[in-house]
This record gives C-alpha cells, structure tokens and sequence, in this order.
C-alpha cells in the first residue's frame, strides 16, 4: 500500500511539473519568437530557419524555468493533499513523515541530476547549433528589408538607400555603398533598380546610374546605363561568433586547465588566447557559466524540500495560512538567490569555493531540520 500511495503523490506531482513547466516555456518560446521575427523581417531570412532557429532555443527556456515550475508544482500538490485531508491517508496507513520527506528528496536529487544534463549537454548543444544556422544561412529575401526613404544597414558591409519602392519590389532613386576594406568603398547610385534571381544567385539590376570608387583618397568612376550588382555573396550584419553560453563544457574545461596549475592557481604567464571564448580575461564569465551548469542545479533538491515544510502544519492550525504563504516566499527567495549568486563567482577558484559549496550546505542543513524535528515528535509520541 505503501508504494501506491507514494507513486499517486509523485505521479500527481510530475504531471503538474510537465504541465507547468510546457505551458510556461511555450507562453516565454512564443514571446521569444515573436522578437526572432527580425531574422526575417530584417535580415532577409528563410523561414524554415527562422523556425529552426526559434526550436533550438526552447530547451535553454526549459531549463530556466524548471526551478520554478518544479518548486510551484510539489508546492501546489502538497498543499491540495492537506486541504482535502489527502495527506491523513499517508499517516493512517503507518507512513512516517520522514519517510515521505526521504522519498522525494531521493526523486529530487534524480532531478537535479537531470537538470544538469540539460545545462551542460543539450543547451550549449541546441545553442551552438542555432549560431551555426545563422552562420551558413544566406540572405534570400533582400526585397523584405529594403525600406524607402531610410538607410538600410543589415547587411555587412552595404548600406541601401532609395526613395521610393513600388508594390512589385522596383526602387528609385538608389543609393548604395559597400564597404571593401580599410580605406576602401564603393559607392553606386542609380535612378531606378529592381530584384532578380538568376539560379540561385540573387541580383539588383540597376538603370541609368554611375559608381565611384575609393582606395586610399584615389577616386575612380564610371557611368553606366546598366549594371548588375550581385547581392547572394553579402551576409547580414549578425554575431557569429559563438558565445560562452553556446560553448560546449568540455571546451569550458580544457579552456580552464591551460590557465591553471594542478593547484588550482592561475599561471604567471599564459598565452594570450587559445581557442575562441578562450581568453585571461573572459575566465570570469567561464567560471560563471560553469558554476550557471553545475551548481544552480544543486537548488532544486532545496526548492522541493523546502515545498515539503507544509506537512509540518495541519490546515486545522490556524496559523497554517500564514505559514504556507511563509513557505512560498521562502522558494521564490531562493530562487532569487540563487540566480543572484551568479554575479560573485570569480576568476579565482579558491575564492569561489564558499559560493560552489553554500547549496550543499544548505540542502544537507535543511535535511537535517526535518529528520531532527519529525524524529523527535516520533519519539515524543511513543514517549507519550
């Protein structure tokens, strides 16, 4: 009887968790898509990597929000069982309080474990991923951000410019400089210009028009009554280098290990740089992101413990409002917290010990809590 009590909890507790947890991150995904529309609307993206793009990010959304959605779910279910005196069947049949307190803190360190999976595989994985896709893709829909009266800059190195554009794309009045190099551009413009596509190659046909061109002060020209000004080798202005968040953590760690010694301090003088996001001064933002992998997963056996405090109170306690309310905010802080604590990791590896180890610390503290409050009112009770 035992076991199908504690598998109603846990599965009432999951299904809450699944559902919390999809239903936040698709309503945050949603959102988040909404601002990628620019890959389209201004860089002239496909759309099937538009949507590629916006799917890769769902898991990093997913594992921001699994704290919350974790804590929110056993909270809320824990606090249903007592109010429809759910939780005086667990007691009834000769289930310890303790007991119930070991078998969801053992189901929360299997889902912290879980947790850390998704940090440090799949969500540099999926991140790195989505950079790469907008690296390879090209720029297929020029006509999109070619807005008149307005100098259009998305494309690296070329600024279009026109007065006027007509409902079939066709422009007027262009103005055009593209970039080469230091001391070096070139500038085009014409009275009139239309899009083709030629293959796969895109191209702006242009009319009536001439075309300056500066290396270093020397201006030549030429004017011309046609000229075709091919656009499928240009690329939007975006980052494409990765970010240490789409940094997968082996290279976190190889980066880390060239710096530092067998004893955890840092080498008098290492090179420069050794692979890219590999640099003396990004180490902050390397520990930062390992500690945002490995350790805030660490939050959750906390968060779902400190959810448990409600069976310490009867809702018959008519302080038991208050105290459920006081247990909220307990999680929401240290939600807070520990997203807060990010911002005190350091280059130093000794000094960031006391932050890696306050989690640890604290679970164990407030384990510890519960075993010495529940086993001495067991004891209190035979004694009685």
């Amino acid at each position: 009887m035992k076991k199908i009590l504690f598998r109603k909890i846990l599965v009432d507790c999951l299904l809450f968790f699944f559902i919390s947890l999809v239903s936040a991150s698709i309503i945050i995904w949603v959102f988040q898509a909404v601002n990628f529309l620019d890959i389209i609307v201004e860089d002239g993206r496909d759309f099937f990597v538009y949507l590629n793009y916006t799917l890769l990010n769902f898991p990093k959304i997913i594992s921001k929000i699994i704290p919350f959605a974790a804590f929110f779910s056993f909270y809320y279910v824990i606090n249903r069982y007592e109010i429809n005196n759910e939780l005086i069947i667990f007691w009834n049949f000769g289930i310890n309080k303790i007991e119930l307190v070991n078998f969801f803190f053992k189901f929360s360190i299997i889902l912290m474990i879980l947790q850390i999976i998704i940090t440090t595989i799949l969500v540099p994985f999926t991140q790195s991923k989505s950079r790469s896709l907008i690296k390879n893709s090209s720029v297929d829909f020029f006509e999109s951000f070619v807005k008149p009266k307005k100098f259009n800059d998305n494309i690296k190195g070329l600024t279009i410019y026109a007065d006027s554009k007509d409902e079939k794309g066709n422009l007027k009045n262009i103005y055009l400089k593209k970039d080469s190099g230091k001391k070096k551009y070139q500038i085009t413009v014409a009275k009139r210009g239309e899009f083709r596509t030629i293959g796969k190659a895109k191209i702006l046909v242009l009319y009536d028009g001439q075309t300056l061109n500066v290396i270093d002060k020397k201006v030549t020209n030429f004017k011309f009554s046609k000229s075709d000004f091919t656009l499928s080798s240009l690329d939007s202005d975006v980052i494409v280098q990765n970010k240490i968040q789409e940094t997968s953590t082996i290279k976190l760690f190889e980066c880390l290990q060239k710096y530092f010694d067998n004893n955890f301090k840092l080498i008098k003088n290492p090179p420069v740089e050794f692979a890219e996001n590999c640099s003396l001064q990004n180490l902050d933002n390397i520990f930062q992101e390992l500690y945002k992998r490995f350790i805030i997963p660490f939050y959750l056996p906390i968060l779902i413990l400190i959810s448990l405090f409600l069976i310490l109170k009867s809702k018959e306690n008519s302080s038991y409002g208050k105290f459920k309310t006081t247990i909220f905010l307990i999680g929401l802080l240290t939600i807070i917290s520990s997203e807060s604590s990010l911002k005190f990791v350091k280059n130093n590896f000794y000094e960031n010990i006391i932050i890696l180890i306050i989690p640890l610390l604290i679970i164990f503290y407030v384990y510890f809590l519960f075993r010495s409050k529940l086993i001495f009112k067991i004891k209190k009770q035979h004694l009685s």
